[in-house]
């Protein structure tokens, strides 16, 4: 392809990106002057219709990490990269079956609301916020590390002021427009990324006339038949149900996509939310591997490597590749509001945890009034602002790639446990839910740094990259050296000789990599198994009466929505 101007100040990328920025401001605006009371602060006063929900949740949802890192991924290890796309979107069955009626009906604005319906509140509170503060802050990072990234490459600019400008942007639209704001810039941006990602897939398959046996064919002759197998991402089969257990699960664990049911008038249209939910990101994950394999084939695994290590520039290489410099400034303004929507949301549930979980529930235990609790909100939200953006120049450069894992890790072992047995379990007690919130937080968190992700990738990273470093060396030498013996027409007899000195070098270098105290890359299935065992231990051994007795007018509640705000 021609040289891409991926990196360098456009005017049509600025334009692009001046346009979504004023819209959503003026929406902000508008959603201010209806956003008084904390209904309407923290659930846009119940207003958002199923379909309406139904996208937002999708644009919450669709971060930067699944458009612009499954593409890559798909890019540059091939089938492997569907373990993502599928753990991610087979998590919303299970939203939609096991949590989304009850959470609407038991809850006011978080999911600890649900816990702590039967449950002892103080406890409860304390320990799920923390639970959901955790997983909002890593989230967060990593989010704020890709915008400033993305937008480094995408625009030109610096750094930091990426990361400010993300940083103001998120505040503004919480702090004045509430969920309202959050939600409207969520569907507008779910809007374009489907759109543009729905064009770019059609640019993509135009050149293979519509066929994906042909797209898949032309990968094949590139990269061999291996590139569509398993195997060239993850080898082991247990990190494999690890990585799919954590996503999965997290996903009916994450905080700012519980908070969200709680922003349509009923459980019906809860319901509603997730079914229109789980079409739009099933539809999205399709058209991500689509672009993933068309980039590989139509752009080359070294041009989209040699812009970004990690793959992620595999969509806007394609897009400038199919569609000229406007469709590349286009999806750099897509790739800006996805990022911008999905900090937002994040935002808005870390400060419903500290303002409504830890201010109103633990130290005013459950005394004070409408105006404080959005004052304190809103003052979180600066609070949490102002933090990522600090987090996010902080961990510049880093290798932030496991706080997403960590995210999901923790939303499925601290978060999902406790919400599934509280509405599932009578048995279950107060001293068990804090037990399990705090077995699944401290193990996912403690599994995940001692884990390869953290251990080998960023403790060790320098000492894993120079012996990668050898074994290439050793590999390319090797090569060289087999030609030159092919060519003589040596005997057979010394090429296999070659062959196995090499194979027996690589052996002994890769015995002296790094290793990692836990082997798993992802703790999923260590630390959700131990929460769910812990919490249910723990409630066996303590035995809450009161809740229990509460347990039938809980259910009652849950699913016919007798009572429910």
């Amino acid at each position: 392809m021609a040289q891409s101007i991926i990196g360098q100040v456009h005017p049509v990328s600025i334009a692009f990106f001046f346009v979504f920025v004023l819209s959503t401001l003026c929406i902000t605006y508008w959603a201010a002057k209806r956003t008084r009371t904390t209904k309407e602060f923290y659930a846009a006063g119940r207003s958002i219709t199923g379909f309406q929900n139904g996208l937002a949740l999708a644009g919450d949802y669709m971060s930067a990490a699944s458009f612009l890192g499954i593409a890559g991924l798909v890019s540059t290890k091939g089938y492997d990269g569907l373990i993502y796309s599928v753990g991610w979107l087979v998590g919303w069955p299970i939203v939609m079956f096991l949590i989304a009626e009850p959470l609407r009906n038991l809850g006011k604005y978080t999911f600890a609301d649900v816990v702590a319906y039967r449950l002892k509140r103080m406890p409860i509170r304390t320990s799920a916020a923390a639970g959901s503060l955790i997983t909002v802050l890593f989230y967060l990072i990593a989010q704020m590390v890709g915008a400033g990234t993305l937008i480094k490459l995408m625009f030109g600019l610096p750094y930091e002021w990426a990361i400010l400008i993300v940083g103001c942007l998120m505040i503004a639209y919480v702090l004045f427009g509430g969920m309202l704001a959050t939600t409207w810039v969520q569907i507008i941006k779910a809007v374009l990324l489907l759109g543009g990602a729905t064009i770019l897939v059609i640019l993509t398959l135009s050149k293979f006339g519509f066929n994906y046996g042909e797209l898949f064919g032309s990968a094949s002759k590139m990269y061999g038949p291996e590139f569509l197998q398993p195997g060239g991402l993850i080898t082991s089969p247990v990190d494999a149900f690890s990585l799919g257990l954590a996503l999965m699960f997290g996903t009916a664990g994450l905080p700012h996509i519980l908070m969200r049911f709680y922003t349509v008038p009923d459980a019906k249209q809860a319901r509603k939310s997730v079914f229109y939910a789980t079409g739009f990101i099933g539809y999205f994950y399709i058209l991500t591997v689509t672009i993933g394999f068309g980039a590989a084939v139509l752009v080359g695994k070294k041009v989209i490597m040699a812009i970004d290590k990690g793959g992620n520039m595999a969509a806007p290489l394609l897009a400038e590749a199919l569609g000229g410099h406007v469709f590349l400034g286009f999806l750099a303004a897509v790739a800006f509001a996805t990022i911008l929507a999905v900090v937002a949301g994040l935002t808005l549930a870390g400060a419903s945890a500290l303002s409504h979980d830890l201010y109103v529930g633990v130290i005013k235990r459950g005394q004070a009034n409408e105006k404080d609790e959005v004052r304190v909100a809103k003052m979180a939200t600066i609070g949490l602002g102002v933090s990522a953006m600090l987090l996010g120049i902080l961990f510049k450069g880093q290798n932030v790639a496991f706080m997403v894992g960590l995210a999901f890790a923790v939303a499925a072992s601290a978060n999902f446990p406790a919400l599934v047995m509280s509405i599932m379990w009578k048995k279950f007690s107060t001293k068990g839910a804090v037990a399990s919130i705090w077995t699944g937080l401290i193990l996912a968190v403690g599994l995940i740094i001692i884990s390869p992700t953290v251990w080998v990738d960023v403790f060790h990273v320098k000492e894993k990259a120079a012996i990668e470093k050898q074994i290439s060396e050793a590999e390319t030498q090797s090569k060289a050296k087999v030609e030159e013996l092919e060519k003589a027409a040596a005997d057979p007899k010394a090429v296999t000789d070659e062959k196995a000195a090499f194979a027996a070098k690589k052996k002994e270098l890769t015995a002296q990599m790094p290793q990692a105290i836990f082997p798993l890359k992802n703790p999923g299935l260590i630390s959700m198994g131990a929460a769910f065992l812990i919490g249910i231990l723990v409630s066996l051994m303590s035995s809450e009466p009161e809740a229990q007795e509460k347990f039938e007018k809980e259910k009652l509640r849950a699913y016919i929505g007798i009572g429910a705000e």
